[in-house]
């Protein structure tokens, strides 16, 4: 028996159907923080898989930026598989990371020389799909190029960090513009928790939640990540600074 090629209006069809159903609907799906008080405020109850979410330091400051990064690395790192880790300065410090929960062997950095490059592979390994995490430090997110992210991350159900670093403080009001992503936060360093010995106790961090999509706007003062990538609201709340608030900020 002679087999024939495939027959090509049969072929062009398939790809009209296909193109007329549009993309594949895949289940929605989140990653709770495991904290009451924050994951009732998240819609679904976490941060949604197949979207991007941006993070950047309370301040122009490299310590509120190193919280912001830390903060990112956490959620990372309660993901499953390689995370994917886009940056165009190398000064990122892998023990802080692992300290977060996020080892070495998990992690894939990509180092480009602009910051261009760094939002094109961001989008490729967006796209490539099969990852637990893609994780990009940008100065600037313009609304056309956060759009194009959030699809990208659509596509392929991959979770989607932005760490904003600054390299000079006036870079920092570029923050305050609008951007598709799904949620925004903003990470600062507090005093850490107080110990009934002396000593240094756990790091605290007040994690403003700026912007969500079907959601409110909230702040938190959380204990910083363990070694697991976990929070928690901090236990330090004599002065009520362990509840949640309505944050007055907007995004």
């Amino acid at each position: 028996m002679v087999q024939t090629s495939a027959n090509p209006i049969i072929s062009e069809l398939r790809d009209r159907i296909q193109h007329l159903e549009g993309p594949v609907v895949r289940p929605k799906a989140v990653l709770p923080f495991g904290v009451r008080e924050i994951d009732e405020r998240l819609p679904s109850g976490g941060l949604a898989y197949g979207a991007v979410h941006e993070f950047a330091g309370g301040g122009a400051g490299a310590i509120d930026g190193a919280a912001a990064a830390l903060f990112a690395a956490g959620v990372a790192a309660r993901t499953k598989g390689k995370v994917v880790w886009c940056l165009a300065r190398p000064d990122l410090f892998a023990p802080a990371l692992a300290q977060v929960g996020l080892h070495p062997d998990r992690v894939i950095y990509v180092e480009a020389v602009r910051e261009e490059y760094v939002l094109e592979s961001f989008e490729e390994a967006l796209r490539f799909g099969g990852l637990g995490a893609v994780v990009a430090e940008l100065v600037r997110l313009p609304m056309v190029a956060s759009r194009r992210l959030q699809l990208a991350a659509e596509s392929s159900g991959t979770i989607g960090l932005i760490v904003r670093r600054w390299r000079r403080p006036t870079e920092a009001g570029d923050f305050g513009h609008p951007t598709a992503a799904a949620s925004r936060w903003r990470i600062s360093v507090l005093p850490s928790e107080p110990l009934p010995v002396p000593g240094i106790g756990r790091a605290r961090w007040l994690a403003e939640l700026i912007r969500v999509k079907a959601g409110e706007s909230a702040d938190f003062v959380v204990g910083a990540c363990d070694g697991q990538g976990r929070i928690s609201i901090s236990s330090d709340a004599a002065d009520g600074s362990g509840q949640t608030r309505r944050s007055v900020h907007t995004g």
